[in-house]
């Protein structure tokens, strides 16, 4: 995943310094600058505002679309801080006041919320919290609209060879928390035992949806 890139485009302050709302100046700006992330090929996460004074920064998180797969690399996100920029600068509603822009990338472990989140770690290893069950650990196979299909990883003594259980669903709304695993030894994909029927959805690569 692309380190935190941070251009910085600053204004000359005016004489009026009106009062701004950091939660609404920000769904303005969201509004404002998700057509110019979309232009650029990505999908506008999140934004922040913070406020000091008369200065604010502005922290926009920008992702691939949930159809792909992989990290935002370091070109795109210089390329579309230059956009963000410019589009900043002719915003019609700008106070006047100066701003910070900081542009970055989710980070690899960051909570997995929404199905979209699901989708753009599919054939990851996750660790799932659910109603029902703490720390189940299992690679993605497909995500549909209301659950994720998982082939669990079952517990086995140190330094042995992990084991497959059988695929499972997991609906969203039973799901407490759920994170990326970071995998130093992946398994080698010939041993995994994707032969399975998706509910439907998106899946990973060989399998039917």
């Amino acid at each position: 995943m692309a380190k935190p890139d941070r251009p910085k485009a600053a204004r000359s302050s005016g004489n009026f310094h009106s009062v701004v709302d950091p939660i609404a100046e920000a769904h303005r700006l969201n509004a404002l600058l998700s057509p110019t992330v979309a232009a650029a090929g990505l999908f506008l996460e999140d934004i922040k505002v913070q406020m000091a004074g008369a200065h604010r920064t502005v922290s926009v998180v920008v992702d691939l679309p949930e159809t792909e797969t992989g990290g935002v690399g370091l070109d795109a996100i210089a390329r579309v801080s230059k956009a963000l920029s410019e589009t900043m600068d002719t915003d019609p509603n700008d106070d006047g006041q100066p701003y910070d822009l900081e542009i970055s990338s989710p980070g690899a472990t960051r909570p997995l919320t929404e199905p979209r989140h699901w989708r753009r770690a599919l054939g990851r290893m996750v660790k799932v919290n659910a109603v029902d069950r703490e720390n189940l650990m299992g690679r993605i196979l497909a995500v549909d609209d209301d659950g994720v299909q998982l082939l669990p990883e079952l517990p086995v003594k140190k330094g042995m060879k992990p084991k497959q259980g059988e695929p499972e669903k997991v609906l969203f709304s039973s799901i407490r928390r759920g994170v990326v695993e970071i995998e130093f030894a992946r398994l080698d994909e010939a041993e995994l035992d994707l032969e399975f029927e998706p509910t439907g959805g998106d899946a990973v690569d060989g399998e039917e949806s």
